[in-house]
């Protein structure tokens, strides 16, 4: 036996996709909101969102020196398109009933309430493991 086989793969917990009503404003025959299903994203996953929500920006005053910058909102956008599981956020069909052409936009016509949008990005950041929203970040930040 391996002094490793506690980290083998067969020891790893699998974690379960949750289920989370998201908006008000898309409900069942019985005025319930619909649940949305949620899955975990990989840490790959997240560093590919992330490297997707970076851009280079010029330093004023300096010639071809440029700096990093991250784009926090498109970041989050992308990261809970990919925790979605159902609605299919991806589907032409549902893209097109609301008049967008990606799953990015797609959530935020269909999650068009800013409180409920708010929720939904806490909600998904615990998901993904991240204890602090990043609005906490950020206004830690300004302190």
């Amino acid at each position: 036996m391996s002094k490793f086989s506690k980290f083998m793969k067969a020891n790893k917990i699998e974690k379960k996709n949750e289920m989370h009503a998201v908006t008000k404003s898309l409900c069942d025959e019985n005025g319930k909101p619909l649940e949305w299903e949620f899955k975990h994203i990989t840490s790959k996953e997240n560093e590919l969102i992330r490297e997707e929500c970076m851009t280079e920006v010029p330093v004023k005053g300096k010639r071809n020196v440029y700096r990093p910058k991250f784009k926090t909102a498109q970041y989050i956008q992308k990261m809970i398109a990919a925790s979605v599981v159902t609605p299919d956020l991806f589907d032409v069909e549902l893209q097109n009933s609301y008049g967008v052409a990606n799953p990015e936009d797609l959530l935020l016509t269909m999650v068009d309430d800013p409180g409920e949008y708010n929720d939904l990005a806490d909600y998904v950041q615990k998901l993904q493991g991240f204890n602090v929203s990043f609005d906490d970040m950020v206004d830690e930040a300004k302190n």
